[in-house]
């Protein structure tokens, strides 16, 4: 990697649309890619952007496991209906969808930000016992999965608000690259930015945006039951975390290690909210660690 974190070029993306599937879900298209043999491995991306985030890591990550990766409703490349209930629990009814599309029994998580969440509910419903495949292990890189300790950014918080579909709907690129610079250390190109940007716009996509970004309610609501699949899942646990992030940094590595001090957390100085762009290899190295350890 060079100075400048990201995709190397427009090439990839358009390799990374390529090589896709199209998954339908009560009566929507969704973008998925799936590629490897062996060990399931899901790749959950976060908000705003979308599974492209997985790009840095998917060809390493492929030659290891049977890697799966999807656009969630509202994101990337997948539809973004304006008259959806969007919901954490609604997206954890889609990848549990994808997984039985896959059959897929037994796998593990790679989570991040929003995708987090995602996990814990996929957790929950194991702890219940309502899950149609089994989770092993589950890591996740930064993300609000302890409300109490996540500080959203100015950008957030408008969205969240009553005003939030008219900024959704004023925001441009230039504001879009401004709050991604802000929640990373690495220097991030224009490049790679506007790649995300241009997904995150396809068909619409700032409308949807400040239904979707209800999660952070959610998280609130639910609480209880989210935190409590981490603190009762029984498999292991890893955190990788970019300390430098302002949303969901150091203050959700403390947090960790008071509630879940039995597992795993990786600290990555100089870095942000979004370590697979900012040291992928760093990243890598870390999550197939994790991933190849005896769960015995």
């Amino acid at each position: 990697m060079n100075s400048q974190a990201g995709m190397d070029s427009k090439g990839a993306a358009v390799s990374w649309l390529q090589n896709s599937e199209v998954f339908r879900y009560k009566d929507h298209s969704m973008f998925t890619r799936h590629a490897g043999k062996g060990q399931a491995l899901l790749l959950i991306h976060g908000f705003p952007t979308s599974s492209l985030d997985w790009a840095p890591l998917w060809g390493e990550l492929s030659e290891q496991f049977s890697v799966h990766t999807l656009d969630m409703l509202g994101f990337g490349q997948s539809d973004k209906p304006k008259d959806y209930a969007y919901s954490l629990r609604a997206s954890a009814d889609q990848w549990q969808a994808c997984a039985l599309s896959q059959k897929l029994t037994d796998v593990f998580i790679l989570a991040h930000d929003y995708g987090d969440t995602v996990a814990q509910e996929l957790l929950a419903r194991q702890l219940e016992g309502t899950l149609p495949f089994r989770i092993h292990k589950v890591c996740m890189l930064n993300g609000g999965i302890f409300p109490e300790a996540t500080r959203p950014i100015l950008m957030q918080k408008l969205l969240l608000g009553r005003l939030g579909p008219l900024v959704a709907r004023l925001s441009r690129y230039p504001r879009f690259a401004k709050s991604m610079r802000s929640i990373c250390s690495v220097q991030l190109s224009d490049e790679h930015l506007q790649l995300h940007w241009q997904t995150l716009i396809r068909a619409d996509g700032r409308a949807v945006m400040p239904k979707i970004i209800q999660y952070i309610r959610e998280r609130r609501q639910f609480r209880a039951r989210w935190v409590g699949a981490l603190q009762q899942a029984a498999i292991p646990l890893c955190l990788v975390n970019g300390v430098e992030d302002p949303i969901s940094g150091a203050s959700i590595v403390r947090r960790w290690r008071e509630l879940l001090p039995d597992h795993q957390v990786v600290e990555l100085n100089a870095v942000g909210h979004y370590p697979q762009w900012e040291r992928p290899a760093r990243v890598l190295v870390e999550v197939q660690e994790f991933f190849s350890e005896s769960t015995h």
